[in-house]
C-alpha cells in the first residue's frame, strides 16, 4: 500500500503533500505538527546544538480512526521541520513494522515511507542494556502500560527522561511487551513541553516539564526516570514477569508467549516461557505458570513440560499457599504426559502440601508411581514425620484427610501402626454418617492397599452394624467394601446381603430374613444378636404382619427371639394387627405358649383376649362364663388396643348368636349392661352373615325372635339394641319369607311355647292387628319371659 507522505515547515507550511491527502487530513495534521524548543535552547543554535534538540517522534490517532506517524525537529527559536506518514485505518508500515521502529529511519524526509530505524538506535542489545539501566521502573511502567492499552479512560503515561531518545526506547520496550495488535495501536510522542495538551497515551517530557498542575492532580501516571524510583510494590503479575523477561535479556519470549493460548496480558503464557528459558520468577509468576500449564498442558511438548517441571520444582525455601496449591493441582495433569521420573522435582512440594495444606488436590494416586530416591524419602520423612503422625491421630480430620495423611505416611515409610485402631474407629463412624465420603480418592486408595487398616475398619463397621444396621447397609449399598476371608463379621455381611436378597424376594420379607441370616454365617442360637440385626435390616422401624411373625417364631424359636430382644416386635404384631387378619389369634396363642413367663400383665391379658376370640371363633371355648371372662380380661388389659377389643367383642357376639350357645350367656350379656359388648352384639346381629342365615333357616328366625324379644325392660342399652334388631333386621326378613317358611317358624315357636308363636304371627303380619301385636310385644310378658325364658335346648 502506498502511504501518503507530508512535509511541513514552520515558515512555509506544507511543502510536500502526497497524493490522496484531503483538506481534512491537512487540517488535523497541521494541528499535530508543532514544536516548542526546550527552555534553555539557544535562539540561533549551531548545527551541533540543533542535533542535541529533543526530537518529537509521535503516533497520533485521528478523528476517522486513521493514524499519523510524524517526526518533528527544531531548527532554533520557533522554527521546525516536520515529516509525517498517514496510516489509514488498518494500515501498517511496510513489512508490518511497528511504528516505533521508524525512529531514526534514513527515509524521513525522503520520498517513500520510513523504513525501520537505523541499526544501533533501537536494536535488541541496546534495548536490553537500556532496560537494565531502568530496572527500578520497568514493572510499574508495564503495569500502567497494560492499563492504558485495555482501558481508554485510564490516565496517560508520562515518561520523564533527559532526552527524547530514552523515551523512544521506553516506547520500544512497550511495543515489544504488548500483544502485536495493541502495539500497533499504541499512540505516543517522545517529546512535548505541554503534556496536558497531548493526545497520545505515552508522553515523553523533559524533567523541567514533569511537575505541572495536571501531574499534581493525578491526571497522569508519571514515571520520572531522572530521580529515585518509587518503592511501592507492583501488584500486576504480568507486568512483573514482563520486567523480569527484559532483565533476563530474553525479549524474544514475548512473541513466543503470544503464540500460546490465553487472553492478552494473561501472566501464565509469559511465565511459562520465562521458566522454560531458565529465568527465575517470584511466587506469583510461578503460580501463574502452574495454573496455566494445568489448563493447557496439551499445548506444550514434552521437552518444554520437562523444563517447566524442573524450574517449578527447583525453588528452595518456603512457598506461598497459592503456589503450593497450583503446583499440587498441576501434578496429576503432568502424570498423563510425562514419565514418572520427570516429576520427582515436584514430589517434595506435593507431599508437603498433602501434610501441611489440608484440602489441596494432592494427586497422591500419582505419587505412588513416582520413584523417590532414598535420600529424598529420608529427608521428607524426617521433615514431615511428626506432622504426619499428629495429623493421622487428629480426630478433627474427616475421612479423606485422614486417608490422605496415611497414604503420605506410607509413601515415606513413616510408621503409624499404633494409630490405626483409632483411625479405623473414627473412619467407620464418619463413613456411616456420610457414605459419600467413602468415594474420595484417598479413602478408596487407603482401603484398597492397606490390609491392616481395612481389617480394622471392617471390624469397627461390624460393631456399628449391631447398633444401626440400616445406616451401615446404606454405606455398603454405595461402597463395595472388600471383605477379608479370615474375619467372621456376621452383622456386616448381613448388611451387605440385605439389598441383594430384597431384590429377588418379590416382597417376601421372611425369605429376605432367612437369606440375610444365612449370609451372616452364624446361628441365632449361638449369637442371638444376629437375629436382631437381621430383623432390623428387613423391617426397619416397621412391625411384621401377624403371618410374618408366626413364621419368624416358628423358624427361629422363642428362645432365640427372647435372647435377641425381637420378641416384643412379635407381640406388637399380634396386638396391633388388623381386626380382620386371620393370623392374629393364632399368633396370640403361639406367643402365650412361647413367652408366658416374660409377658407383662397387660400384654398377657390382651393376648388372652385374642386367644379367647380364637377359641370362640373355632368353637373350642369352654362353655362357661364367656361374657365375664371377656369383661375381666378387658379390664386387666386396659388400655386395650382397638383392634383387640373389636376382635374379642366380635367373636363373643357371633358366638352368642349361634343356636348352640350356652343358655346363660345371653342372659349374662343382657344383665351386664355392658354398652360395648351389647353394641358389638347388635353389629354382629345386623351383619350380612346373620341376614343370610335368617333368610334360609326358619329355625334360626325363631331362635333370634325369642332372643331379641326377651328381657325387654332390663336396661336402656339392651332395649335400644333389641328394638333395632326386631324392627330393622328381623321384620324385613320375615316379610320376605314364604307362607311355608312362616309356618315353619311358627311351628318351631309352638314347640317351645305357644305364646311365642302368637306373638310372632302378630309381629310378622302387617296391618292393625300387627301394630297391636307390636305394642303388646313391647310391654307384655315381662314377668313370664323373665321367669321362664326360652325353652331349654332351643335357640334364644
Amino acid at each position: 500500500m502506498d502511504l501518503t507522505r507530508l512535509h511541513y515547515s514552520s515558515s512555509s507550511g506544507f511543502t510536500t503533500v502526497g497524493s490522496g491527502a484531503s483538506p481534512w487530513l491537512l487540517r488535523e495534521a497541521e494541528a499535530l505538527l508543532g514544536y516548542e524548543p526546550p527552555p534553555d535552547a539557544p535562539p540561533e543554535p549551531t548545527a551541533a546544538e540543533r542535533d542535541a534538540f529533543p526530537e518529537a517522534f509521535s503516533l497520533s490517532l485521528l478523528s476517522d480512526g486513521s493514524r499519523l506517524l510524524a517526526r518533528v525537529v527544531g531548527r532554533g527559536g520557533a522554527a521546525f521541520d516536520a515529516h509525517a506518514v498517514h496510516l489509514p485505518p488498518g494500515a501498517t508500515l511496510p513489512g508490518d513494522a511497528l511504528p516505533i521502529t521508524a525512529w531514526g529511519s534514513r527515509r524521513w524526509g525522503g520520498a517513500g515511507a520510513p523504513e525501520e530505524g537505523v541499526p544501533g538506535r533501537l536494536d535488541r542489545d541496546r534495548l536490553i542494556g537500556f532496560a537494565a539501566s531502568r530496572a527500578s521502573w520497568l514493572a510499574g511502567f508495564f503495569a500502567d502500560l497494560r492499563q492504558v492499552s485495555q482501558d481508554d479512560t485510564a490516565p496517560p503515561i508520562v515518561v520523564v527522561e533527559r532526552d527524547s531518545a530514552a523515551v523512544a526506547r521506553w516506547i520500544a520496550l512497550a511495543s515489544t511487551v504488548l500483544p502485536r495488535g495493541h502495539a500497533h495501536r499504541l499512540t505516543f510522542t517522545t517529546y512535548t513541553r505541554r503534556p496536558e495538551l497531548a493526545r497520545q497515551r505515552i508522553v515523553g517530557v523533559l524533567p523541567e516539564d514533569a511537575g505541572g498542575p495536571a501531574a499534581r492532580a493525578r491526571r497522569y501516571r508519571v514515571h520520572d526516570c531522572t530521580g529515585r524510583a518509587s518503592g511501592a510494590p507492583v501488584r500486576d503479575v504480568w507486568a512483573r514477569i514482563a520486567a523480569r523477561v527484559w532483565l533476563g535479556r530474553a525479549p524474544e519470549l514475548f512473541r513466543a508467549a503470544a503464540a500460546l493460548s490465553g487472553s492478552p496480558f494473561a501472566p501464565g503464557p509469559l511465565a511459562v516461557e520465562a521458566l522454560c528459558a531458565g529465568l527465575e520468577l517470584d511466587a506469583d509468576g510461578r503460580t501463574a505458570a502452574a495454573d496455566w500449564a494445568r489448563q493447557h498442558a496439551d499445548t506444550l511438548d514434552r521437552d518444554r513440560l520437562t523444563r517447566l517441571v524442573a524450574a517449578l520444582g527447583a525453588r528452595a525455601g518456603s512457598r506461598t499457599a497459592a503456589e503450593t496449591a497450583a503446583l499440587t493441582a498441576l501434578f496429576p495433569v503432568l502424570d498423563r504426559r510425562l514419565p514418572a521420573g520427570t516429576l520427582v522435582p515436584l514430589v517434595s512440594v506435593v507431599l508437603t502440601a498433602a501434610v501441611r495444606a489440608p484440602g489441596a488436590a494432592t494427586g497422591l494416586d500419582v505419587l505412588r508411581h513416582v520413584p523417590l530416591t532414598d535420600d529424598l524419602a529420608r529427608r521428607l520423612a524426617a521433615e514431615l514425620g511428626p506432622d504426619l503422625r499428629a495429623g493421622v491421630a487428629d480426630a478433627r480430620h474427616g475421612p479423606a484427610r485422614t486417608a490422605e495423611l496415611l497414604c503420605a505416611a506410607e509413601l515415606l515409610g513413616v510408621d503409624c501402626a499404633e494409630l490405626l485402631p483409632g483411625v479405623a474407629r473414627r473412619l467407620a463412624a464418619a463413613l456411616v454418617a456420610d457414605p459419600d465420603a467413602a468415594g474420595a480418592p484417598a479413602v478408596r486408595l487407603a482401603l484398597e492397599e492397606r490390609f491392616d487398616l481395612r481389617a480394622l475398619l471392617l471390624s469397627e463397621l461390624d460393631s456399628l452394624a449391631r447398633r444401626d444396621p440400616l445406616a451401615v447397609a446404606r454405606l455398603l449399598a454405595g461402597v463395595p467394601v472388600p471383605f477379608t476371608a479370615s474375619q467372621v463379621l456376621p452383622h456386616l455381611r448381613m448388611c451387605a446381603e440385605a439389598p441383594r436378597a430384597a431384590a429377588v424376594a418379590h416382597g417376601d420379607r421372611v425369605a429376605v430374613l432367612n437369606a440375610v441370616l444365612r449370609a451372616g454365617r452364624v446361628s441365632p442360637m449361638a449369637e442371638p444378636t444376629v437375629l436382631r440385626t437381621a430383623v432390623r435390616l428387613v423391617w426397619g422401624g416397621d412391625r411384621p404382619t401377624a403371618g410374618e411373625a408366626r413364621a419368624m417364631l416358628g423358624e427361629n424359636g422363642s428362645s432365640a427371639h427372647l435372647a435377641a430382644g425381637t420378641w416384643a416386635g412379635l407381640v406388637a404384631a399380634a396386638l396391633q394387627g388388623a381386626a380382620d387378619d386371620p393370623d392374629v389369634p393364632a399368633l396370640a396363642h403361639d406367643l402365650l405358649r412361647g413367652f408366658s413367663g416374660d409377658l407383662g400383665p397387660r400384654e398377657r391379658r390382651a393376648l388372652q383376649l385374642l386367644d379367647l376370640a380364637r377359641e370362640l371363633g373355632g368353637g373350642t371355648a369352654v362353655p362357661q362364663g364367656w361374657v365375664e371372662r371377656v369383661r375381666s380380661l378387658r379390664a386387666a388389659a386396659e388400655p386395650v388396643e382397638p383392634t383387640v377389643l373389636e376382635r374379642a367383642h366380635g367373636a363373643l357376639a357371633f358366638r352368642l348368636l349361634a343356636e348352640d350357645r350356652p343358655e346363660d350367656e345371653l342372659r349374662a350379656l343382657v344383665h351386664s349392661g355392658d354398652a360395648g359388648l351389647i353394641a358389638a352384639y347388635g353389629r354382629a346381629a345386623a351383619s350380612d352373615r346373620v341376614a343370610a342365615r335368617l333368610r334360609t333357616a326358619p329355625a334360626y328366625v325363631a331362635h333370634c325372635f325369642v332372643a331379641w324379644s326377651s328381657y325387654p325392660q332390663t336396661n336402656a342399652a339392651w332395649q335400644e339394641t333389641r328394638s333395632h334388631l326386631l324392627e330393622g333386621v328381623l321384620r324385613p326378613v320375615a316379610r320376605t319369607l314364604s307362607d311355608a317358611a312362616l309356618r315353619a317358624v311358627e311351628a318351631e315357636l309352638e314347640r317351645a311355647d305357644a305364646r311365642w308363636a302368637v306373638e310372632f304371627r302378630a309381629f310378622a303380619r302387617p296391618g292393625a292387628f300387627g301394630r297391636f301385636g307390636r305394642r303388646l310385644t313391647g310391654r307384655a310378658r315381662k314377668g313370664t319371659a323373665d321367669a321362664a325364658g326360652p325353652p331349654r335346648g332351643r335357640a334364644r
